[in-house]
């Protein structure tokens, strides 16, 4: 049974099996997590993310870690908030999902994850942590081989959101 975790830092100095990039549907780089995590792995990610043709929102890809310490990128495309009536919830849960299927099959024992859609796409913090904390637990218990799970939030108000979700989740 994994353990969950909450740190306040660069999720591109994180030392774990995966990391989960907050990635934009082109694959190809951007700014926030994505674009610092581009910039850590170096040029081979990019050119691996090229081969790819992109992703679907709610969709994952697999790729090296190249220069970072983790050894797997997951790229996660998260939903744009739109005010919350166009599906938002359901494709953010599916992008964890998703994540963490890509996880499984490559045996990851640990994985650290950014706050995904809560940068420039503009989804309410408070709200995607709950859905972040409840579907990576629930998704996490059946996955044995899972050991470690990090919550990396860059700034105070995106981790004291998450610290209340991993706090008053089931």
């Amino acid at each position: 049974m994994a353990t969950f975790e909450l740190i306040q830092g660069d999720i591109t100095t994180i030392a774990v099996d995966a990391i989960v990039n907050a990635a934009n549907s082109s694959l190809q780089g951007g700014g926030g997590v994505d674009g610092a995590i581009h910039r850590a792995a170096g040029p081979g990610l990019l050119a691996e993310c090229f081969q790819m043709n992109g992703c679907p929102t709610g969709e994952a890809r697999l790729t090296g870690g190249y220069d970072l310490p983790a050894k797997f990128v997951i790229h996660a495309v998260g939903p744009r908030w739109r005010g919350g009536n166009h599906g938002e919830v359901g494709l953010l849960a599916a992008t964890y999902r998703s994540a963490l299927a890509l996880a499984k099959e490559c045996d990851v024992r640990s994985i650290a994850f950014p706050a995904i859609s809560c940068g420039i796409y503009g989804y309410p913090v408070e709200e995607a942590a709950r859905v972040a904390v409840d579907t990576v637990r629930k998704h996490a218990a059946g996955m044995p081989e899972l050991e470690r799970g990090i919550f990396v939030c860059f700034d105070e108000k995106t981790y004291e959101a998450y610290d209340v979700a991993l706090n008053t989740a089931e």
